[in-house]
């Protein structure tokens, strides 16, 4: 049986951590208990703050940032956490009320209609399934300059060129094996390889901040200064420079995926999901100043072209420059790890519901692990396939990065804005509170403003992130099609769903399929 309204959400549970109240709470939306309840506050926590994974995401596309916008570009990152914050707390909302697996999915779903979720879920599942590859393709930036003997293929480790985006296929097709048996062994590993990693990649970013800051060379009034920029207008220099931070500061809603798995899901989920962000953009905030106030030079090009592993290796001796570098490598895999695993969430939780090909497989839960093993494989194979498909494209990086993100902001804009078109109506009714009156994560009075502006900034950032610029998708030249990659992966994207969506739906019309959740 499965929830088909707003009418079916039930009264909420007990304040508890016990995981019998739990899986209560879940049955009254009509779903079977089947997946592990273990993740305790720290777990769920890492699962967010491991997708958004500053050290990965900051060392790919530092020098992006860098490059168009000079120092100033630091202004970037502020804008981007207050716009992405504005999202957050709408998801935070929403997971208080909605305790689902497949988050981006269930909450459109409820809010706007079977067919406004199923878009919402399916172009999730793409951007997670490319963002996967993306994210491992990462350990070529350092897994190289720790040891040359990870360089496989070639000599020449720079992603820029042939033989190193050949070797970044390579070692990201090994990564995406290992996550897959990981996330098929049981979440219990999961959390334990995920928490473990992210504690790792705190210490990490705390070295890192405590290196530049220590070792400065400039003070912190380098982000006013905008001489190293590209050249023309600045302002276009500094919407292509905000890319750097899009990139990054997505995929908090992941503790929201992992709600059914997730002990006392209602109060940890929203919690999590704004710290997760929260402490990802302050961390990383210090990160850039540091590196900024640090790096030997602002107009060499140095710092554009090697980003922070640039300024690591200037002003760390060869041993601690590697350990910090480590650090970056495992921050690459338990990204890595939590992409994939909110994605096979996902991608469970559509299936239950019959709205993928082969639901019965893919909703399948191992009776020992407890985990929906095929949704990891097929993403695990799906993201190996994307790499061997771009073997040999030096492009792939940037060309990856750009078209994932994209789609995932739309995912974003399709929980937002039927979420908006609902507060208009009246809702929630009223504020929610547990049976021993504690009350749940809400926005009150504030709702309306805060989600208009989310849907405001959404729409802002997608149009800047799908923008055909040469600079950005055919910087060494190409074809028409590598610069109007996002829009057109977009489009497939979207004519691929509507065909799957009839394979899993027929004879059967949009209007009918509309009226299956109909809001309460």
């Amino acid at each position: 049986m499965v929830a088909t309204a707003d009418s079916l959400v039930p009264d909420l549970p007990p304040s508890t951590s016990d995981t019998s109240a739990d899986s209560a709470d879940l049955a009254r939306f009509g779903y079977e208990p089947v997946l592990h309840r273990k993740l305790g506050r720290y777990a769920s926590f890492a699962a967010g703050f491991s997708f958004v994974s500053i050290l990965t995401t900051i060392f790919q596309f530092f020098g992006l940032g860098y490059s168009f916008g000079g120092a100033a570009f630091f202004w970037t990152w502020p804008i981007v956490f207050a716009g992405q914050f504005l999202v957050a707390l709408n998801f935070a909302e929403l997971a208080a009320r909605y305790p689902l697996s497949g988050s981006i999915y269930q909450w459109s779903r409820h809010l706007a209609g079977e067919l406004v979720g199923w878009f919402a879920g399916w172009m999730m599942i793409i951007a997670q399934i490319v963002t996967a590859a993306a994210a491992a393709i990462a350990l070529q930036v350092v897994l190289p300059s720790i040891w040359s003997g990870f360089q496989l293929v070639g000599t020449d480790s720079s992603l820029t060129s042939h033989d190193g985006a050949v070797n970044a296929v390579i070692l990201g097709s090994a990564l995406l094996v290992i996550t897959t048996f990981i996330n098929v062994a049981g979440i219990d590993w999961m959390a334990r390889i995920n928490s473990l990693g992210v504690t790792i990649e705190i210490i990490g970013v705390i070295a890192v901040i405590a290196v530049f800051f220590t070792h400065a060379d400039r003070g912190p009034s380098v982000v006013m200064e905008t001489d190293q920029a590209a050249p023309g207008p600045y302002w276009a220099a500094f919407l292509v420079s905000g890319l750097m931070a899009a990139y990054v500061m997505v995929g908090f809603d992941s503790a929201g995926e992992l709600s059914e798995e997730t002990k006392n899901p209602r109060h940890v989920a929203p919690r999590t999901i704004l710290t997760a962000l929260a402490v990802s953009a302050l961390g990383g905030g210090l990160i850039l100043l540091g590196a900024l106030m640090a790096a030997p030079s602002l107009t060499d090009g140095s710092l554009g072209a090697g980003g922070l592993a640039y300024v690591i290796e200037a002003k760390l001796d060869t041993t601690p420059g590697k350990v910090v570098l480590a650090c970056v490598a495992v921050a690459i895999t338990v990204c890595t790890l939590a992409i994939q695993t909110a994605g096979s969430r996902l991608m469970f939780s559509m299936a239950r519901d019959g709205r993928l090909p082969f639901s019965a497989r893919l909703s399948a839960v191992h009776p020992r692990f407890g985990t929906p093993a095929w949704p990891s494989v097929v993403i695990g194979v799906l993201g190996i396939g994307l790499l061997v498909l771009n073997l040999g494209n030096a492009a792939i990086f940037a060309t990856m990065a750009s078209v994932c993100i994209v789609t995932l902001y739309l995912a974003y804009l399709l929980v937002t804005v039927p979420l908006l078109v609902r507060r208009i109506k009246g809702w929630p009714a009223d504020d929610a509170t547990t049976e021993t009156g504690a009350p749940l994560f809400g926005l009150g009075r504030f709702g309306i403003p805060i989600n208009a502006l989310a849907v405001v900034w959404g729409i802002a950032m997608a149009i800047n992130l799908a923008w055909p610029r040469e600079e950005v998708y055919t910087p060494a030249g190409g074809s028409w099609w590598m610069l109007w990659g996002a829009p057109l992966f977009v489009l497939v994207t979207v004519l691929a769903g509507i065909l799957v969506h009839r394979l899993v739906t027929p004879g059967r019309s949009a209007a009918a399929l509309d009226t299956a959740v109909q809001p309460a």
